[in-house]
């Protein structure tokens, strides 16, 4: 049987646009009710028995016939031994893509990572005080395919911030270690590094067990028992976010090849099939020479499978008015990756508010930017960044204020406040102002 990829094509001209446009964005992230009874046991499971707990999970849903947790612990020789045994394109590529990483996330940090403060005409030092997180764990997913990019994108802004360890937790189904995961781990500055996954891993993360440090924060995507969980956790740790499926929206005015948008828009649906991938065009011929080059270039994909049933269930091409309408159809849509795929991209940016990461121009594929172009590849879904920001420096920070009152500032906002605490009935608080004062209030 053919395999066919076939979007579903919509015009904003035609009266049922409106209805179409809002049944192909819907995806529930509503988790099922079996997974989150699972997800509950496993994580009062790991809560009450700690190691035990983890290995028991781990041996049934990894396959792995372990004894104990030292077995599941990656030592820093074995990451070391798995980069040192890579090809030498290979450590090169990993090498550079990190050092770009690294060096965007630095500047993030000058930028808005820094402690600061002020004297008002009185003398009261008034300031915020910026210090990163004690420990955080990454989750890097490991299933269906491996991830040293994840490594990357997770465990370098958090070294940048300056968070004192960084604990890993990867899945190896079947005991199978991805030599390019754990030389990931080894040029991101990894501090430990645990084979174990799903649920489980994020309890032994938020609760601590006798091996596994108790973390402040966890990020990285994955599954739907690990998104399940991390909701479960937190409060008692920070999370990044809760990660839907991934997402593409290229917005062309044809000038773009257009297989180069076909096979853009196939690198985000090879990732799953509940992945979306969107066209919006305002020339019919354009978005009919993309189909063309979809039907093409699909039986030539190892994914074909899962590509054609993104792309048939969950993608769209979409013809507008003009690319005017296509920025504000994009606004609506707030997606995770945009691409402006135009002779003069940055004659559309100012018109582009919500995206987590935005592509300029014909060469900027999005896969570069999930590599190695240097910004966080850990972006908000399911129109998330209408009001979530890419994972970065400033999620491994945190602010504490800085106030020092002094004696001639106290007798200013001693009056204020004691006046502000008397009308809300604190007593305590109105006294406590008012015994600075050199003047008793009237």
């Amino acid at each position: 049987m053919t395999l066919q990829a076939a979007p579903l094509r919509l015009s904003t001209e035609s009266a049922t646009f409106e209805a179409d446009f809002k049944a192909r964005l819907h995806w529930s992230a509503d988790t099922d009710a079996a997974i989150e009874q699972r997800v509950a046991d496993i994580l009062a499971d790991v809560q009450q028995r700690g190691d035990a707990a983890v290995i028991e999970y781990t041996q049934r849903f990894d396959g792995l016939s372990v004894a104990s947790m030292a077995a599941l612990e990656l030592t820093q020789a074995e990451l070391k031994a798995a980069f040192d045994g890579l090809p030498e394109v290979q450590r090169q590529a990993l090498e550079q893509a990190a050092r770009r990483v690294r060096s965007y996330h630095e500047a993030q940090k000058k930028a808005s990572g820094e402690s600061w403060s002020y004297r008002d005409e009185d003398g009261t030092l008034l300031g915020q005080k910026v210090t990163p997180l004690d420990r955080v764990g990454i989750y890097v997913p490991g299933g269906k395919a491996a991830y040293p990019s994840s490594v990357l994108m997770n465990a370098i802004p958090a070294h940048v911030a300056g968070v004192g360890e960084i604990i890993m937790v990867v899945p190896t189904p079947k005991g199978e270690k991805n030599p390019l995961v754990l030389a990931a781990a080894y040029v991101a500055g990894v501090s430990r590094a645990f084979t174990i996954g799903g649920a489980q891993a994020v309890a032994a993360l938020a609760y601590g067990t006798a091996t596994v440090p108790k973390v402040d924060k966890i990020t990285g995507p994955g599954n739907a028992y690990v998104a399940s969980a991390k909701k479960r956790v937190f409060g008692t740790v920070g999370i990044d976010m809760i990660a839907g499926p991934s997402e593409i929206l290229v917005l062309a005015d044809g000038s773009t090849p257009a297989d180069w948008v076909a096979m853009d828009l196939f690198s985000q649906a090879e990732h799953d099939e509940l992945a979306q991938g969107i066209l919006l065009c305002p020339d019919a011929s354009y978005i009919e020479a993309v189909q063309r080059e979809i039907d093409r270039l699909l039986p030539t994909m190892p994914r074909a499978a899962i590509i054609a049933k993104s792309l048939s269930d969950r993608g769209a091409l979409i013809q507008t008015r003009s690319m005017e309408e296509a920025c504000a159809i994009s606004n609506r849509i707030a997606p995770e990756h945009l691409e402006v795929s135009s002779n003069d991209p940055h004659r559309w940016e100012p018109l582009l508010k919500h995206a987590g990461a935005i592509f300029l121009g014909a060469f900027t594929s999005e896969s570069l930017g999930d590599y190695c172009a240097g910004p966080n590849h850990v972006l908000p879904t399911s129109g998330t960044a209408r009001f979530s920001s890419p994972l970065g420096v400033y999620d491994f920070q945190k602010r504490s204020s800085l106030i020092e009152v002094s004696e001639a500032g106290a007798q200013t906002l001693g009056l204020i406040a004691a006046e502000l605490a008397y009308g809300e009935g604190l007593q305590a608080h109105a006294q406590a102002a008012e015994m600075r004062l050199k003047t008793p209030r009237a």
